[in-house]
């Protein structure tokens, strides 16, 4: 991480006001996918987005790569989670700010006060906020205000662009809803890898709960597996879920648990928690990827 720093720094103060724009679009580099969609969705034909991570990938673990720091060097904005997600990014992040790169973490749009705490991370702040659907409206508007204010001639068609995007989501939002007032509300209990879902779980009233914890960067031990699995008997749970960044093995231990107990627990299905689904696919999308994991959940655990 130090030399890519180091090599970041450099390239930045040998040529820090030199950046040109490709046809006139900006050049912006985000990190997750969910990020990459929203900044597509509201710059259109407008900008240049180059995405570092891919479907599957894992933020939390996420190392940048000297590429990566071409990729960053040549764009006119970078557009990032924040709340620590991108682990180690965050060093990079902070040192091209500093050298006068343009930075944007979408989370800045948010109230703190109302977020879920973590110990986890250095934010103090749980940071899987895009299933927040009100949440990720807001950082919407903050990404096509700064967008704007970089490209003002442009304002128009981003903010048209915004508003096609929000009536996605809004449609999302009346279409889960009606799907989760399928499941009793004694049976919205969702036990998952790693601990992404509390924002889906406080705004449609589940209790979530991972072997992991909120980052993957620590492995489920077999107290935590033993833990979870008591708790799905006396719930008398149905269905677990894998997720598609985060490796499926912790979790068909503990289905391999239940089972050495005398109860049966079935895989309910893959969700896709810190990354979507792949490029070109409905669940690569960020409305596809929620109705999905909607769907799977209240499928399985009817």
């Amino acid at each position: 991480m130090k030399k890519i720093v180091y090599l970041l720094t450099a390239l930045l103060v040998a040529s820090c006001g030199t950046a040109d724009k490709d046809e006139g679009k900006l050049k912006i580099v985000t990190t997750t996918t969910m990020v990459t969609d929203m900044v597509k969705n509201i710059g259109g034909d407008l900008v240049q987005v180059q995405g570092l991570m891919g479907s599957g990938v894992d933020p939390h673990l996420y190392k940048a790569s000297e590429g990566d720091v071409t990729k960053l060097y040549e764009a006119d904005l970078i557009i990032y989670n924040g709340l620590h997600l991108e682990g180690k990014l965050v060093e990079v992040f902070e040192k091209m700010n500093d050298q006068g790169k343009a930075t944007l973490a979408i989370s800045e749009a948010l109230d703190k006060s109302n977020l879920i705490g973590s110990d986890y991370f250095a934010s103090n702040y749980d940071p899987h906020i895009w299933f927040d659907t009100d949440y990720w409206t807001q950082m919407v508007n903050y990404v096509t205000e700064s967008l704007s204010q970089m490209d003002p001639e442009n304002t128009i068609a981003f903010e048209s662009n915004r508003d096609r995007y929000l009536r996605s989501i809004d449609t999302l939002k009346t279409d889960i809803q009606k799907k989760i007032e399928e499941l009793p509300a004694d049976q919205r209990i969702l036990v998952t890898a790693h601990d992404a879902f509390n924002y889906f779980g406080r705004a449609y009233g589940f209790q979530v709960v991972g072997l992991q914890g909120l980052s993957t960067a620590t492995e489920a031990g077999v107290k935590d597996v033993q833990r979870i699995t008591e708790f799905i008997i006396e719930n008398k749970i149905k269905a677990v879920f894998i997720e598609s960044s985060v490796p499926r093995r912790t979790v068909e231990a503990l289905q391999a648990a239940v089972k050495d107990k005398g109860h049966q627990v079935t895989i309910g299905g893959e969700l896709y928690s810190d990354a979507l689904g792949s490029a070109g696919t409905k669940e690569g999308t960020y409305t596809g990827m929620y109705r999905h994991n909607v769907n799977t959940i209240v499928n399985a655990l009817k």
